[in-house]
């Protein structure tokens, strides 16, 4: 274990970490972490390619669906690496611009799972409270102008942020509390002032998974009051139908990030084992869970996955 350095500067390296009481077992925790991955990478990698090769499922639903999986496959590829280096081979040491490269990657891919999973509750609303203009609301040349900006949205926030982190300087301790770098976990290891960091970070919460949250929440205002004027329960059931996966998704992303936020921010004398399983679920669960929800609650994907397995065997 690395001891801390009270001189300031820069740091070369930090160290990441873990599991904490649990060093002895990294090698056999491995397995359970190498299948989570294996899960997330291959079912959205199969998400993606059904979408991408099967032509009925290409419609405004399912493109933002690809959003989704190309966005989780980015959370998982970006922690892949220095998961299984400490895992496999003790390897904590992090440079301070690989730290800074893998910050950018998983605060970027976290906000544009943010903002389509906004847009996919604004695809829920015009199909269930505005059916007949739906098509012509989300034509493609929008669909491709949304990606855009939702890419463009999750990255250009995050410069200044980082340009901020890399003026501060180091005298604590190196290590970091997660198996990745982690904005508000790096900021605490500095000895400068970092009120601009930390009022310039939530700042940015909040603009982006703040008002994508209040604005998913009042979406589902709008359908669920549109869904009770509709007379047939039949009808009703089959509209709510369509929201429970997305309703789904929204639930395992904001609740691990809202719980890794409100640690960072009041938990500090929590144990290190809390800190580290609450990060580890903030990223990994939403990119398992994901596929494995869309495709057990939507018919068309189920069926269009079935269809490439079976023409496999055959």
């Amino acid at each position: 274990m690395p001891f801390s350095n009270q001189s300031i500067f820069h740091p070369a390296v930090f160290f990441l970490t873990g599991i904490p009481g649990f060093e002895s077992y990294h090698a056999w925790l491995s397995i359970p972490f190498c299948c989570l991955y294996a899960i997330a990478i291959s079912g959205n990698g199969m998400i993606l390619f059904v979408i991408l090769t099967e032509s009925s499922l290409h419609e405004p639903m399912y493109y933002f669906l690809s959003m989704l999986s190309f966005t989780d496959l980015g959370l998982c590829l970006s922690t892949l690496v220095t998961m299984l280096r400490i895992f496999w081979f003790n390897a904590q040491e992090i440079s301070f611009d690989a730290c800074i490269s893998q910050m950018f990657f998983i605060h970027g891919f976290t906000f544009m799972e943010s903002s389509v999973l906004l847009v996919m509750a604004f695809d829920r609303f015009i199909a269930i409270c505005n059916p007949l203009r739906y098509a012509t609301i989300l034509t493609n040349s929008r669909i491709i102008k949304v990606g855009f900006a939702i890419v463009i949205r999750g990255t250009t926030a995050l410069v200044p942020l980082l340009l901020l982190l890399k003026r501060l300087s180091f005298c604590r301790s190196h290590v970091l509390h997660h198996s990745y770098c982690f904005h508000p976990d790096v900021m605490k290891l500095s000895c400068t002032d970092t009120k601009i960091n930390s009022a310039f970070g939530l700042a940015i919460v909040i603009s982006t998974a703040g008002i994508d949250s209040v604005l998913i929440l009042l979406s589902y205002v709008l359908i669920i009051h549109s869904v009770l004027s509709i007379a047939s329960p039949k009808e009703r059931k089959k509209a709510f139908g369509t929201c429970v996966s997305h309703i789904s998704a929204v639930a395992i992303f904001y609740i691990p990030m809202i719980s890794l936020s409100l640690v960072h921010r009041f938990g500090k004398h929590a144990p290190p084992l809390v800190h580290t399983l609450i990060a580890n679920v903030y990223l990994l669960i939403p990119p398992v869970m994901n596929p494995i929800i869309y495709s057990v609650k939507t018919k068309q994907i189920r069926k269009a996955v079935l269809k490439i397995f079976l023409s496999k065997l055959i």
